[in-house]
């Protein structure tokens, strides 16, 4: 029985040794939500974010429901990079700004919040905060309603967007 208990208290030290994360004095403990995969192939842990990202990405998303092209502007790192989801790529906040100004006029797109999830991936030396979130997407298109939904993962450095990627699905009118 006392082999049994030992057996079972190292298995159990040993278990809990594999999920800890290196951390500086008075760090708080963070924790793996899963993971991303390199190009090579390897598993990079992914944990739970700096919830101020969250913030930044709300505040974002406000001026684009509101179509506020300088508040969009002051949020965009100066070098943003964006994937749209129909195959677009954006470089730079002035491309970026007069692409949207000819979406808002032709689309008039209403966001609505479903989710989202601050979290970090450490690449090398490079700490990186993502924000990733789930958005009803409403459309205007001349005329008709059209009904998306948006996912995003969006790279968050110094209070700044530095760039984003945009998957989105139609919302048939079923509710299967």
């Amino acid at each position: 029985m006392k082999k049994n208990i030992l057996l079972l208290s190292i298995i159990t030290i040993l278990f809990s040794c594999g999920n800890e994360v290196q951390m500086e004095v008075g760090e708080t403990p963070k924790n793996i939500i899963g993971y991303e995969v390199s190009d090579a192939g390897e598993k990079i842990s992914l944990y739970s974010g700096d919830i101020s990202t969250v913030e930044v990405w709300e505040n974002y998303l406000t001026a684009h429901n509101a179509a506020d092209l300088d508040a969009i502007k002051l949020l965009n790192a100066e070098d943003i990079k964006v994937w749209a989801p129909k195959g677009e790529y954006i470089n730079g906040s002035d491309a970026h700004i007069e692409f949207l100004t000819a979406w808002f006029t032709n689309n008039t797109p209403k966001w609505k919040t479903k989710y989202m999830i601050a979290n970090e991936v450490t690449k090398g030396d490079v700490l990186e905060q993502w924000v990733t979130s789930g958005h009803d997407l409403t459309l205007n298109v001349e005329g008709d309603v059209i009904n998306v939904f948006q996912v995003h993962d969006a790279l968050i450095v110094d209070g700044k967007v530095q760039k984003f990627y945009v998957n989105e699905r139609v919302v048939l009118d079923s509710k299967e």
